[in-house]
């Protein structure tokens, strides 16, 4: 693997921030990468240390795709994701460029990592030490001790051959998904996250508690393989923490490095179309007309996108129309951003994630992922992060987002947003005054909401699914869209569509399979 050489620096007397190095003193080959969300960008860093000269161009005007931010009267609202899982995955990646990760990017533990507030006033906070787990089990349901103890062993098992094994490594070849079926088989991945936990579990909000992280990778945990447990261990093992600056500081990173490595980066243009010559990548052409010849292209587009729009005079695709709109994608999220004014102290109870669940758990899932309805009642992932960052907010006041898990767009007869949006805006505000935040209509200073048409329109997301295709077993590993194009030489994909899924964990390490089957920059044609 070729290394970062000079002049390659971060040095402003020989760099431009904004543009990178000119390409008529850059020789080495290029690489184009569609999509400066954080797969895009992870992809961009691990291009630039093999050896390429990597140009990443996206449609909007700041990096991070999902993980962007706006800013509404002196409130951030963080867009995207909130929880840094893994440390790990970006420490690997920034290695690559030669720095450490902890240099640019500040990242606090948090400890409980979030609460859940049960319908009946009880409560269960995520902890990082083991001991307090069980004392949080315990207060619930003295009697699941064992039973706990057995999940966390389960969570472990999963993470190594999960995570470690098989998340690492490419699942483009069948024989690689073949080789692995009887450990599968082993750790019964046919079963549900939701069945796994009611299996070891009696008390059915300690079974909710351990069995909805799927949902924060876009999973119905009662459909969803019982290898994403895993997630448990993830949190127990690294624990969860927040960027300070949200995660759009850890993209504004990012695109730092790769401007350190000579790279570009281009907003506000966008891919409209892959170009291909014999079956062979040759660039891509924007929707402005100009055109960029390139031996490697990288998409971080939704997969579904890429094969849909961007491949779309490709005659022969492993995923044609057809086949994407037979897939099961995830669900839609509602997301209502808000600032308070003089609010830091009156709601010193609410911590940074609380999870408010509602007074149904599986019905309330089935409506929303089997039977694209939208309901009156509701659960809500809220994030505060004033709690932990008193910049995101004037000093004094506090910064907020609700998410609602909804239906996604592709249902017959589905959501009108640009109706509901309001009213149901309205219902999360009455559910958050009632049951967190009393009085908040009186302190609300600003506001700002998205639907899925939003994440339709901004993220160009198939349906308007919040974390594409969804993690079912027969969508997961080899059956997703894999990192490499079987279809195009020198096309290669990245982002929560492809292997090995959603959350920022997920994404980044897609830029790690990746890397391993793009060939170094040497091996390559300038």
């Amino acid at each position: 693997m070729l290394k970062r050489t000079e002049p390659f620096s971060d040095d402003p007397e020989t760099y431009d921030l904004d543009q990178g190095f000119s390409a008529k003193s850059d020789t080495r080959p290029q690489a184009v990468v569609i999509g400066a969300g954080l797969g895009g960008l992870a992809s961009a860093m691990r291009l630039g240390a093999k050896g390429y000269r990597v140009e990443v161009i996206d449609r909007l005007d700041s990096v991070g795709g999902r993980g962007t931010s706006v800013s509404v009267n002196g409130h951030r609202f963080d867009l995207g994701p909130t929880i840094v899982t893994v440390p790990n995955c970006f420490k690997d990646l920034w290695a690559v460029t030669d720095h450490k990760f902890e240099d640019d990017v500040d990242l606090r533990p948090l400890d409980p990592f979030y609460t859940i507030r049960f319908p009946d006033g009880s409560q269960f906070s995520a902890r990082k030490d083991h001991e307090d787990m069980r004392a949080e089990v315990k207060r619930l349901s003295q009697h699941d001790l064992a039973g706990y103890d057995k999940i966390v062993k389960d969570a472990e098992a999963r993470y190594v051959f999960g995570f470690e094994d098989l998340g690492r490594r490419p699942m483009n070849e069948l024989w690689e998904l073949i080789k692995v079926l009887p450990t599968f088989a082993w750790y019964r991945a046919d079963r549900s996250v939701y069945a796994h936990a009611a299996k070891r579990l009696k008390d059915e909000r300690l079974r909710m508690a351990l069995s909805f992280h799927p949902l924060f990778i876009g999973g119905d945990p009662f459909h969803v393989t019982s290898m994403y447990t895993l997630v448990s261990h993830l949190e127990k093992e690294f624990g969860v923490h927040y960027a300070m600056g949200g995660v759009a500081a850890i993209a504004e990173a990012m695109a730092k490095r790769i401007r350190g490595q000579g790279g570009r980066i281009r907003l506000n243009e966008e891919v409209d179309q892959i170009l291909i010559k014999n079956n062979t990548v040759k660039g891509v052409e924007l929707k402005s007309g100009d055109t960029l010849d390139a031996p490697i292209v990288v998409s971080n587009a939704d997969a579904g996108h890429t094969y849909d729009h961007l491949l779309r005079r490709t005659k022969k695709r492993r995923w044609t129309p057809k086949k994407l709109a037979s897939r099961r994608w995830s669900m839609g999220l509602f997301i209502w951003y808000f600032g308070t004014k003089g609010t830091r102290e009156k709601w010193r109870d609410v911590g940074h994630h609380t999870i408010l669940s509602g007074p149904r758990y599986k019905g309330l899932v089935r409506d929303i992922f089997m039977k694209g309805k939208l309901c009156d009642d509701m659960s809500l992932y809220v994030h505060r992060p004033t709690e932990t960052d008193p910049s995101a907010a004037p000093e004094g006041d506090d910064t907020f987002y609700a998410l609602s898990p909804v239906p996604h767009l592709g249902f017959e007869n589905g959501v009108d947003w640009k109706v509901e949006a309001e009213p149901y805006r309205q219902k999360v505000q009455a559910f958050l005054e009632k049951e967190m935040l009393p009085g908040l209509g009186e302190h609300i200073t600003a506001s700002h909401v998205m639907t899925p048409l939003d994440f339709q329109d901004r993220y160009l997301s198939p349906y308007g699914s919040g974390f594409s295709i969804e993690p079912r077993i027969l969508q997961s590993a080899w059956f997703r869209p894999h990192n490499v194009s079987e279809e195009v030489k020198g096309l290669y994909l990245a982002g929560a569509g492809t292997h090995p899924g959603a959350g920022l964990p997920g994404v980044v390490s897609s830029a790690e399979v990746l890397a391993k089957l793009v060939p170094d920059a040497e091996r390559v044609s300038a």
